[in-house]
């Protein structure tokens, strides 16, 4: 069973346009499109319609994270002028035919996993924002630090987002505060603490090494799915794109007194 929608056919889009519109869907955990981390295994287009096909790093892949994957994948093809019919297809995965048929019957999560779904995945995706802009926050102040040697992890508390260089990493955590609704204004102050306070003069530094473990696990974990991938799809490592925002390895941990 396939996930099958129809729009009104005018002129069909290009795989380019294709893969362009998948570059929005990203791994939840990874915050990484999932076009760079090479889950998108083929793409089809056809006079008729699109077909693609999602391959993830392993078979045992969460099945929630596989479902915002997929659904993301299915609603951004589909909102493309002229895709036609649309079948996104998950491979290889253990709940492959599962989520497939809740996609071709429009049955959403719960009506895809019954008793076995959680409550929601609002909660869930809001979870993984906030930690994509915990780990874009330190990329952006641990930059800030290096480009300086005589600045501080206290002085991170005065850093607004005028401060910050133009550039990939910047435009990555403005980016991850428009998501949550943080002000992307110069003025507004780059660190944070996770629910959206501003830490205190005697926190800045716990607050940033906090950060830096956050970031140290999102960048660690994608780095490990890569291989995964690569290891069970031999080639998929040809296309793979490092991110764009990655900077070099972070300031070493200090242990607090």
């Amino acid at each position: 069973m396939t996930a099958i929608l129809t729009r009104p056919l005018t002129e069909p889009p290009t795989e380019a346009d294709v893969r362009r519109a998948l570059d929005s869907v990203v791994d939840p955990e990874l915050d990484e499109p999932i076009t760079d981390l090479g889950f998108v295994r083929s793409v089809a287009v056809e006079p008729a319609g699109v077909t693609v096909h999602l391959r993830l790093p392993t078979s045992f892949c969460a099945p929630n994270f596989a479902w915002l994957m997929v659904s993301d994948a299915r609603d951004a093809v589909v909102a493309l002028p002229g895709a036609g019919r649309v079948v996104v297809e998950l491979d290889d995965h253990h709940d492959s035919d599962l989520i497939n048929r809740g996609l071709a019957a429009d049955a959403g999560y719960r009506g895809t996993f019954g008793h076995e779904a959680d409550d929601s995945l609002d909660e869930l995706r809001a979870t993984f924002q906030r930690k994509a802009h915990t780990a874009a926050m330190e990329r952006a102040l641990t930059g800030w630090l290096r480009a300086d040697p005589s600045r501080t992890e206290a002085a991170v508390l005065d850093v607004t987002l005028g401060d910050l260089p133009a550039g990939p990493v910047t435009e990555a955590l403005r980016q991850r505060r428009a998501v949550l609704g943080l002000s992307v204004a110069d003025t507004a102050p780059v660190l944070l603490a996770p629910d959206g306070s501003r830490p205190s003069a005697q926190t800045a530094a716990l607050t940033l090494r906090r950060a830096r473990s956050v970031r140290i696990s999102v960048d660690g974990n994608a780095h490990f799915c890569r291989g995964l991938l690569a290891t069970r799809y031999p080639g998929a490592e040809d296309d793979q794109v490092p991110r764009a925002d990655a900077h070099h390895p972070a300031l070493p941990l200090e242990v607090l007194p």
